[in-house]
């Protein structure tokens, strides 16, 4: 099975890092088979200054990034991708996740903030579903090939 490719947003990510029980902690913790998990660079430093904030060992969240994410480099200026991606979103400021999970080839968004982003749209233009992780969990379990596996 080729494997399914998932751009991950920072409130997923930060909700791992400080809860051992959720969803996001299980998928991001748990080493997945056939599970490619995909952060931008405009995400990465987006971490550090959220974790910074909320008091989170730096090398929790290094660790992570490195053992469990690959890191898409978005080349384009923020205000670039502002523009690009606003028709995608509700807040500007969350273009740049769309712009991440185009780049990455991302089959799937998963986020908390699911209300933030078009997401009929960008399902349409992109082909990318966004769900929350809990929900991403679910389909991930109604598949054969995931069974047991999670």
């Amino acid at each position: 099975m080729r494997a399914l490719s998932v751009f991950v947003d920072s409130d997923v990510v930060i909700s791992s890092l400080i809860s051992s029980s959720g969803a996001a902690s299980l998928l991001l913790k748990k080493k997945i088979k056939n599970l490619k998990l995909f952060i931008s660079n405009f995400s990465q430093k987006e971490l550090k200054i959220v974790s910074q904030r909320l008091e989170i060992k730096p090398d929790s969240l290094e660790k992570l990034v490195k053992n469990r994410f690959e890191i898409v480099n978005l080349k384009e200026n923020n205000k670039s991708l502002k523009e690009k991606y606003a028709d995608y979103v509700l807040d500007k400021n969350d273009a740049h996740i769309v712009a991440g999970a185009v780049k990455s080839k991302a089959k799937f968004l998963l986020t908390y903030n699911w209300r933030h982003f078009k997401r009929e749209k960008i399902k349409n233009d992109f082909n990318v579903i966004i769900l929350t992780p809990a929900l991403f969990l679910q389909y991930l379990r109604s598949k054969n090939s995931f069974r047991g596996k999670i």
